[in-house]
Order: C-alpha cells, then structure tokens, then sequence
C-alpha cells in the first residue's frame, strides 16, 4: 500500500554535492518507483534558531517551520538523514527537531509534572541514516552507537514513532565510488519499501 514519506536532509551545510543529499535523493527516487508520495525537507534551507528556555518551547516556531512541520504530519514515514560530527547529529539538526517539537506539535506536554507527554506522533514510523567516516562497526561496538540510541529513544520513540529503525553507513569517504554507490543502491531500496 503506497505510503506518504517525508526525507529530511539533515546535513547542516547548504551547498549542494553531500553525500547526505545524494542519499535523500535516492531514498526519494527508490519511494517514488515504489508509488509512495515523497516530501523533502532541507534543514541547512531553514531559519532554524536554538531555544534559549522553556517558554520559547512552549509556542509556536516561525512559519518556515510550520511549513515545514506540515509534511511531517502528513507522512506515514519519516527519513532523517544527517553526517555524524563529533560523534552526534550536528547542532542544527538537534535545533531543528526541537524547532518542530515547539508549541505540542510532536507530544502534548500540558499535563502534570509527573505525566508522560500524550504522545502525538503515532501511527508513523522513522528511520534515521547516519554517515560516518569510521567504520560502522567500529561505531556499534566500541562506541555503543550512544548518539542514533539517543535520538532513537529519547525523540522518537518518545513521542510515539514506531517502528524506529536506522541505518549506519560507515567509512563514506574511504569507501570509493564503487561502495558509494552500493549506499545510494541500498538506500534507494529502503525507499521502494519506505521503509
């Protein structure tokens, strides 16, 4: 059954070239071959600012993100991918969730203190695809793969996305064309599946 996907650039740089981009184009590309109905978002696009408090947390972000917000709520299936720099997502993918999150859009948090958020993302799945220029599995064993958990479990899950599944491409710049484009094959797979 076609489903509504949301690919979301998460690489902090504007310019065009990224491999980030490339993978987004193919997860974008395999949806498309496979009937679903694609929306992009680029994060590096957006006036994406950092919250200072919880009461900027509390109402509603710019109307870019808005916009941008939108296309989460009509999807089915969010991709989110991005680089891991300094062994996280960058900053600005950090600040844009948060940006989005603003105003109980992704979790009702207007109960009592000591409430779970009412959870307003269910029905939707994620998958986050991280590169890196470790080896992934350097990342998973010797690192714990601490910062996709994080994102995972603490973002995603918590405000009800299910199933969160990712994929860690590792060693994207030692890996050559050839392994490269063995990524955007596999990632355009995913897409046919969105999955």
């Amino acid at each position: 059954m076609p489903k509504t996907v949301c690919v979301i650039n998460g690489h902090p740089d504007p310019a065009k070239g990224h491999f980030v981009e490339a993978l987004a184009d193919a997860y974008a590309h395999g949806a498309g071959e496979g009937d679903h109905r694609v929306s992009r978002i680029d994060i590096a696009k957006l006036p994406v600012e950092f919250l200072r408090n919880a009461a900027e947390f509390g109402r509603p972000p710019c109307d870019a993100i808005i916009a941008e917000r939108a296309k989460i709520a009509a999807a089915d299936h969010v991709v989110l991918i991005y680089p891991l720099w300094m062994g996280s997502m960058p900053a600005i993918g950090k600040a844009f969730l948060e940006q989005v999150s603003r105003d109980g859009f992704m979790a009702d948090t207007s109960g009592e203190a000591n409430q779970m958020p009412i959870r307003k993302m269910t029905g939707k799945s994620v998958r986050l695809i991280v590169t890196m220029g470790m080896p992934g599995l350097a990342y998973r064993l010797i690192f714990g793969a601490h910062s996709v958990k994080a994102v995972k479990q603490g973002i995603f899950r918590m405000v009800g996305f299910k199933p969160v599944r990712h994929t860690i491409l590792g060693m994207v710049e030692a890996a050559g064309a050839k392994g490269r484009a063995k990524m955007l094959a596999r990632v355009q797979a995913l897409g046919r599946q969105a999955r």
